[in-house]
């Protein structure tokens, strides 16, 4: 068996980024960008006023100072003519700061009577000016590559720009084998289950970004894992469950290798999720996850998202993990990394007491997965742990 962190070396290996294309921006969220987003104007593109009250030069503002209201300048809508001394411009949050004027004048310090304006006794000093090009400028650089979110849209159609280089969505096809498994609705054999692996993985490569597809159950026979594989075709990854094991009907491998699989590895000193395996089936990625739900489950968030992530474009990382307080105490660990099916709120953790690969009701209610490190002595409460959020 290899430890966690070589299985994910070795699976992101095995893949490649994706070539990019450009999306409208309306269609962009989530995507990561794959070239650099160049402005194309300044932010703001004028000197403008941060507050609601008067354009004005600020050596004729003192207290009791008396000028002379010449126009306004609103949002959309400024003031084409200059400020001279002793001249004032109504202006507006947001418009832009007539020439001439190089402050603001907030419209609470300041008495107006037709167009006679007062200074009062105390102005605040100013200047309340957003100065062009102070958020950003033009030929400014979004970096490449990131996973775009609401605020980066907000920043790039700032910046001008209607469209966006992206990398393509990864297509992952996942496979479900076994003679024992059914659809949901339909009615099982009483030797048989329903498959529900399916459907959580794609759920989860959804999120990631993917595009899932979805492939019809492969049956313990060659020739249905064959044609299973051939459907497979044209994805940019294979993802398994079932068959993954040693068994002398699980046919994955037999099937595989027929259709001339690689394998790079099998076996990861993980709990839940040991019989992984990982390589390429026709030229195309492949990671076979184990037939336990819960097993796959973790091993599709330990694996299958950060791969995806790669083929995206973004660099190698693990699943994001951040640090808790333990607030129950936990037993040695053995030596597998163990991801522990955990609940988290307010930044104390506790694993659940049952934690059998088979229990997908105790992984439904977890938000957390409690990472142990092989051989990690016992814990006591308090004690600081790493989680997986989920």
């Amino acid at each position: 068996m290899i430890s966690v962190a070589e299985a994910l070396s070795r699976i992101f290996a095995l893949l490649a980024p994706l070539p990019a294309e450009t999306v409208a921006l309306s269609a962009a969220d989530g995507r990561v960008l794959a070239v650099d987003a160049v402005a194309r104007r300044a932010q703001p593109p004028f000197d403008g006023s941060a507050m609601d009250g008067y354009a004005v030069r600020s050596g004729d503002i003192h207290p009791g100072a008396q000028l002379r209201i010449i126009g306004e300048s609103a949002a959309g809508h400024g003031f084409s003519g200059s400020i001279r001394s002793g001249e004032a411009a109504r202006i507006f949050t947001g418009a832009p700061l007539p020439a001439g004027a190089d402050r603001v004048v907030m419209q609470e310090d300041v008495r107006a009577e037709g167009s006679a304006l007062t200074v009062g006794p105390a102005p605040e000093p100013g200047p309340f000016v957003m100065r062009r090009g102070s958020d950003f400028a033009e030929g400014d650089r979004l970096a490449a590559p990131r996973r775009l979110t609401p605020a980066d849209l907000t920043l790039l159609a700032s910046m001008n720009l209607a469209e966006v280089r992206v990398a393509r969505r990864p297509v992952v096809a996942i496979l479900a084998t076994g003679d024992e498994l059914v659809m949901p609705g339909e009615t099982p054999g009483a030797d048989q289950i329903v498959a529900s692996n399916g459907f959580g993985l794609a759920a989860l490569a959804a999120r990631a970004g993917a595009v899932p597809r979805l492939l019809p159950i492969a049956r313990d026979r060659i020739e249905s894992l064959s044609s299973a594989f051939a459907l497979a075709r044209g994805a940019d990854l294979i993802v398994t469950t079932g068959g993954a094991s040693v068994g002398d009907h699980d046919l994955l491998g037999h099937a595989a290798q027929e259709l001339g699989l690689s394998l790079d590895f099998h076996k990861v000193a993980m709990r839940p999720g040991k019989p992984l395996m990982a390589g390429r089936v026709g030229g195309i990625p492949m990671i076979g996850l184990p037939g336990h739900p819960v097993s796959s489950m973790v091993c599709g968030i330990i694996f299958m998202c950060p791969a995806l992530a790669v083929l995206a474009g973004l660099p190698p990382a693990p699943a994001p993990r951040r640090t808790a307080i333990l607030g129950a105490p936990l037993e040695p660990n053995g030596p597998r990394e163990h991801y522990m099916r955990a609940e988290e709120h307010a930044g104390i953790v506790r694993a659940f007491d049952r934690q059998a690969s088979s229990l997908q009701s105790v992984l439904s209610a977890a938000n957390a997965l409690l990472v142990r490190p092989p051989h990690d002595p016992g814990r006591s409460a308090g004690e600081t742990v790493e989680i997986v959020p989920l």
